[in-house]
């Protein structure tokens, strides 16, 4: 038996307590910047196995190493713990117990999936030429988010190349993606406040409309792309948010505006933020109010480094639970994954979680949410293998 056929069987055989794990986890969410629970039982899991294991890193993370008997690379793994302020709707006995909060994303399955995969390698560890970096993340889902202090607090001291998987809920699964450069998109946010003069809404030419200035502005934020950025490149301006509280028949004194940014190149991030705050003050000071634009940095892009994607395309062709491999376009989603590829060399892949028999596949961070939970296996089988590759373990196909 080779040790990719060992694995996966060690996977397989274990796929209960990897459902346990993630229907546990499901039912008790724990929101970014709030983790307590998850990461105690995360650590807990790895003290049995013997790992060495750091609580608290950069806040609420857990980092857990196994040693294997041999020299070699030390490979980091990366899972996130956190939930979504989000009501759990769905009818299924592991719904969240926690009203207003559920894993909306997946991240109690990344988290199942890799100590269950840390078991499965801790069993091989007397073949294992190399460590085992296993950080499980807090505060993914919002900025400033739980990896740069991971990051910062030494997470990927010694690490020679780091891997993280994403499941993603409208692909079918047994499959995996992957990207060869740019990933997913930097993920920027944006505030607006236009100051005008409010008044009756019988007399607008007393009064300089706030309203009417961020609808201009709103237009004009969403010219900037088609009409500044090279059409060769990518980017999205979206206002998500617009809001002027008044009786209906006053015309606002101000109004705020909100919204995100996506971008993959730094230059073209840049450009879209100077030409954003000149829209935005100068069509405010041509109707003769005034206006503040705030721009909050958020995720980089991730970017993957193109001979690991080729490792990711290379294991997932012969693994035994991906049936297709594909290659993705650029998500214009945003991920905190991309401070550990800034700092190592690494990749990230997406693996599908969608039932075939699901006539509606909820997206992410829909209360509705769920994937088909033998994903899991195919996420484990998947960095398992890659730690294989890159240790020089894995046996011909």
């Amino acid at each position: 038996m080779t040790n990719q056929e060992t694995l996966h069987d060690f996977i397989q055989q274990h796929f209960d307590e990897m459902v346990d794990i993630r229907r546990y986890l499901h039912q008790h969410p724990e929101l970014s910047f709030e983790e307590e629970h998850t990461p105690a039982f995360i650590a807990d899991y790895h003290e049995k196995l013997g790992h060495s294991v750091q609580s608290g890193v950069g806040g609420r993370g857990v980092v857990a190493i196994l040693k294997g008997k041999q020299p070699g690379p030390r490979i980091a793994l990366r899972a996130d713990f956190d939930a979504l302020p989000i009501h759990d709707e769905k009818d299924v006995p592991y719904r969240s117990k926690v009203d207003g909060k559920m894993h909306a994303c997946g991240h109690d399955a990344h988290t199942a999936s890799l100590l269950v995969l840390a078991k499965a390698l801790n069993a091989m560890k007397d073949q294992l030429k190399g460590d085992v970096v296993f950080l499980h993340q807090f505060a993914e889902e919002v900025a400033p988010g739980g990896a740069k202090p991971m990051i910062e607090a030494g997470c990927l001291e010694g690490v020679d190349v780091v891997y993280g998987t994403h499941l993603w809920s409208t692909s079918e699964v047994g499959t995996v993606e992957y990207q060869e450069q740019a990933a997913m998109a930097a993920a920027d946010r944006f505030k607006i406040k236009v100051q005008g003069n409010g008044g009756h809404g019988a007399h607008p030419h007393t009064t300089r409309d706030a309203v009417l200035i961020g609808a201009k502005i709103t237009d004009a934020l969403h010219h900037i792309v088609s009409r500044t950025v090279d059409p060769m490149a990518s980017a999205v301006i979206s206002v998500g948010r617009f809001e002027a509280i008044n009786a209906f028949n006053v015309i606002a004194d101000s109004a705020e505006l909100e919204g995100t940014v996506r971008t993959f190149d730094p230059e073209i991030q840049q450009l879209v933020r100077t030409e954003m705050e000149r829209v935005t003050t100068g069509i405010a000071e041509t109707y003769g109010a005034s206006a503040t634009f705030e721009y909050i940095p958020g995720y980089p892009a991730v970017i993957n480094h193109p001979e690991h994607a080729e490792i990711v395309r290379k294991v997932a062709a012969s693994t035994k639970s991906v049936k297709a491999v594909s290659h993705v376009p650029p998500q214009m989603a945003g991920e905190d994954f991309g401070y550990y590829i800034q700092e190592k060399p690494g990749a990230f892949f997406f693996t599908g979680a969608r039932h075939p028999d699901w006539s509606v596949a909820y997206p992410h961070h829909h209360p509705k949410f769920d994937i088909d939970e033998r994903a899991m296996i195919t996420s484990a089988d998947m960095l398992g293998n890659l730690v294989l590759e890159t240790m020089g373990l894995r046996d011909p196909s």
